[in-house]
């Protein structure tokens, strides 16, 4: 990799429906020596998240859209290897916004600088140790309010978020964790490696039925990384008094009409439910706190994690694809190969 240039993939077109790679571009450019107060960072990862797809279509949301031109923003990590800057000199790992590109140049300021722990790769600041293990522990704490002994639900099971939602339900108390994934083997894997108490293959049944079975006693938290169906299901056997973390609705991002919303809405009356959406841009100010728990729960060899790696900025868009499709199991991530 030559660090005097950057190569960086820019949405082309705003997609409808499925993304596609026409919908993208990918430039080269030719980096200037680093400005006063500005760095040069290698990437070592960079992100790919369903979030961003919804920063793909020109609405409002809880942030900007992303421009059509533009270089996709997102979650990287790398090393920084020019500078003009005293806070971050030349060597040091830091994570940043900057997104889907294998070299940035940018101020100082933009960049975080984060500690290399032995033995510990640098992606786990993209997923376990950071926004992803952050987003499951907001979610159970501050928006669920969860309570020892809860029976806990996760739609979106074996991906990211979901993996990690499962072991810090477990840590804190939950009773019992069921989780839903899109294959027999992810749902195996749920289970045997990340604490779950049950999974559902959500392709061999209606979600509906098949959670019925597996909560005869229903279920106090419901963790949504899904909507659609897991969320019609989840309203069935709700507890009174249950509560439902909103964190994503993944089954509608691609699709190009509005979808009906669930039949069993008066659930939400009746049981006297609470539904909250969430974001983490409102619940930073529990990152110490969540840091704090997680780096203990890691080194004592309590966290698991997977992650799916493809190698190569130019394939940026090929995994982003494939992690829409739930081809990912864990993080799913690209990783640039040192110059």
């Amino acid at each position: 990799m030559n660090n005097d240039t950057s190569t960086q993939i820019r949405l082309a077109r705003r997609p409808e429906g499925w993304p596609t790679p026409d919908d993208f571009t990918v430039a080269t450019v030719t980096l200037d020596e680093p400005a006063p107060g500005e760095v040069r960072v290698a990437n070592a990862f960079v992100s790919v998240d369903p979030y961003m797809r919804g920063r793909m279509n020109d609405v409002r949301s809880y942030v900007p859209p992303y421009a059509l031109g533009d270089v996709i923003a997102g979650g990287a990590i790398g090393r920084v290897v020019a500078s003009a800057s005293d806070a971050l000199p030349v060597g040091t790992v830091v994570l940043h916004q900057h997104g889907w590109s294998d070299v940035v140049q940018a101020d100082a300021s933009t960049f975080r600088a984060v500690a290399e722990l032995p033995g510990v790769p640098l992606s786990v600041r993209l997923h376990i140790l950071g926004m992803t293990g952050l987003t499951a522990y907001v979610g159970l704490t501050a928006i669920a309010r969860l309570q020892p002994g809860d029976t806990v639900f996760v739609s979106g099971a074996a991906g990211a978020v979901g993996t990690a939602v499962g072991q810090i339900a477990k840590l804190l108390g939950a009773g019992r964790v069921i989780g839903s994934a899109g294959s027999a083997e992810k749902a195996a894997l749920l289970t045997a490696k990340y604490g779950y108490d049950a999974a559902l293959d959500y392709k061999d049944a209606p979600v509906r039925e098949q959670l019925a079975t597996l909560a005869p006693e229903g279920v106090d938290v419901f963790f949504d990384n899904v909507g659609g169906d897991h969320l019609e299901a989840a309203l069935d056997v709700m507890n009174t008094g249950g509560r439902i973390a909103l964190c994503g609705a993944i089954a509608g991002y691609n699709s190009t009409e509005k979808s009906p919303g669930p039949d069993n809405m008066a659930n939400m009356i009746t049981r006297g439910l609470s539904a909250t959406g969430f974001t983490l841009g409102s619940y930073l100010h529990l990152s110490p706190e969540f840091t704090e728990r997680m780096t203990g729960w890691f080194a004592e060899g309590r966290i698991a994690y997977d992650e799916t790696i493809v190698d190569g900025i130019e394939n940026t868009v090929e995994a982003f694809l494939a992690m829409m499709r739930g081809a990912n199991t864990g993080k799913m991530l690209v990783r640039i190969p040192e110059a």
